[in-house]
C-alpha cells in the first residue's frame, strides 16, 4: 500500500467525495414524479434515456481519453457534468430531458478517464491494489451519500442538486491543481484501432460476454430481489440488511483480498468469483428463510470481491499501448449494462419461478468462460501466437 502512487490516493479521495455527493441518480425519479409532477411513464422514459446516455459514455469515453489524455478528459467531463447537475432546478422539462442524458454521458466519460488514470498509475505490479483502493473509496462514499441525499431532499430538492453540482465543480478544481500533468507522447502517435486488437485476443473475446452476463445476474439484487423478498413475506428491513451486509464486506475485505491474491492468475480469480455469484444466486431459490438469504448474500458478495477489481485490472493489463482507456471503457460498459437491462430481463423471467436457477446457471456458464479464457491465452502463448 505504501508503494502506491500519490495519484491513486488523490483519485480515491475524488471518488469518495463524488460518491458522497452523488444524489441525483438516487433521487431523480422521486424528483421528476414529485416536484416536477411527471407521470410514472414520463419519468421512466427520461430515466431510461439517462441510463442509455451513461452506457454510451462508458463505451465511447475511452476513445476521447486515449486521444486527448486521461487527465484532460476527466477534468473536462467533470466541468460539463457539474454544470448539468447544477442547472437542473431551473431547466424546463423538455430541456431537462435533453440535458440529463448528456450529463450522464459526461459522467461516464469522466469515470472511464479516471479508471484509466488509476490503471496507469498503478502499473502492472500494483494495478489490482490501486483499483481496489479506488473501489473502496467509492463504496464508502455510497454508504454516506444516500443518507445525506435523503436529508437534503427532505429539505429541498433544488438545494440538493445545487449542492451536488457545486461539489463536483469544487472537487474538480482541487483535483486539477493536485494531479500532475500528463507527459506528451515522445514521438509520432501510432494509430492503434480497438477492434483489430480485440479480434487478435481470443481469450479476451471469450471473457467479454461473461462480463455482461454476470452483470445482468448481479443487478437482480436491485430489481427482482426486493420484489421476491416482499412476495415471500419479508419486510424492507431484510432487504436493507442484505445490502448493508454486502457493502460492509466489500469495504472491509476488498483491499486485503486484492493484496493477498495479486500474484495469482487473473482469469482463475475472475472465474472463481463468477462461480460464487452463481452459487449465491442459486441459493435464493432454495427457500426464503432469512438466514438462508443472508448466507446467499455472503457467498455472492465474496464472488464480487474476487471478480470486480481483478477483471478491471485484467483488461488494463491486456490493453496495448494507447488503448488503456478504451479497454477500461469496454469493461465499464459491459459491467454496468445490467443497470439498463437487468430489470426488464428479470421481470420477464420472474413469473415463471425459474429466475434464481437461471441466474445460477448463467453465472456458472460465465465462470466456465472466464476459466476457459485463461486457458486459451496459455494455449496460444505455448504455440508462439500473439494474444493481444
Amino acid at each position: 500500500m505504501r508503494r502506491l502512487s500519490p495519484v491513486i490516493w488523490i483519485l480515491a479521495a475524488n471518488r469518495f467525495v463524488s460518491a458522497c455527493a452523488g444524489f441525483m441518480m438516487l433521487f431523480l425519479f422521486l424528483y421528476l414524479t414529485g416536484p416536477r409532477g411527471l407521470s410514472l411513464t414520463a419519468a421512466g422514459v427520461i430515466t431510461g434515456v439517462i441510463g442509455a446516455g451513461s452506457i454510451t459514455g462508458s463505451f465511447t469515453g475511452g476513445w476521447f481519453s486515449d486521444r486527448f489524455g486521461h487527465r484532460r478528459v476527466m477534468l473536462t467531463a467533470g466541468l460539463f457534468g457539474g454544470l448539468g447537475v447544477l442547472l437542473v432546478p431551473w431547466l424546463p422539462i423538455p430541456v431537462l430531458a435533453c440535458v440529463l442524458p448528456l450529463t450522464a454521458y459526461a459522467g461516464s466519460v469522466g469515470g472511464v478517464a479516471q479508471s484509466a488514470l488509476v490503471a496507469v498509475a498503478g502499473g502492472s505490479g500494483d494495478r489490482r491494489t490501486a483499483i481496489a483502493v479506488s473501489r473502496a473509496a467509492s463504496n464508502a462514499g455510497f454508504v454516506l451519500g444516500p443518507l445525506i441525499g435523503a436529508a437534503l431532499s427532505a429539505w429541498s430538492y433544488d438545494a440538493m442538486f445545487v449542492i451536488e453540482g457545486v461539489t463536483v465543480l469544487l472537487v474538480r478544481q482541487i483535483v486539477a491543481r493536485m494531479l500532475p500533468r500528463e507527459a506528451p507522447p515522445a514521438g509520432p502517435r501510432e494509430k492503434i484501432r480497438l477492434w483489430p486488437a480485440l479480434r487478435a485476443d481470443k481469450g479476451l473475446l471469450t471473457l467479454l460476454p461473461a462480463i455482461l452476463v454476470v452483470d445482468l445476474v448481479y443487478r437482480q439484487l436491485y430489481s427482482t430481489l426486493p420484489v421476491y423478498l416482499g412476495d415471500s413475506g419479508h419486510g424492507v428491513g431484510l432487504y436493507a440488511a442484505l445490502i448493508a451486509v454486502g457493502s460492509g464486506m466489500i469495504l472491509v475485505l476488498e483491499i486485503p483480498v486484492a493484496l493477498w491474491l495479486k500474484r495469482l492468475p487473473a482469469t482463475a480469480i475472475i472465474g472463481s468469483g463468477y462461480a460464487l455469484v452463481a452459487v449465491g444466486f442459486a441459493m435464493f431459490g432454495l427457500g426464503t428463510h432469512a438466514v438462508l438469504m443472508v448466507v446467499a448474500m455472503l457467498v455472492l458478495t465474496a464472488g464480487e470481491i474476487l471478480y470486480k477489481t481483478t477483471a478491471s485490472a485484467h483488461l488494463a493489463d491486456l490493453a496495448p499501448p494507447g488503448l488503456v482507456a478504451r479497454y477500461q471503457g469496454l469493461y465499464s460498459g459491459l459491467a454496468t449494462s445490467g443497470v439498463v437491462f437487468a430489470a426488464p430481463v428479470g421481470a420477464l423471467v420472474y413469473g415463471s419461478g425459474l429466475l434464481w436457477p437461471l441466474c445460477g446457471a448463467a453465472a456458472g456458464i460465465a465462470a466456465f468462460a472466464a476459466f476457459w479464457s485463461g486457458r486459451r491465452v496459455s494455449i496460444m502463448a505455448a504455440a508462439g501466437n500473439p494474444v493481444s
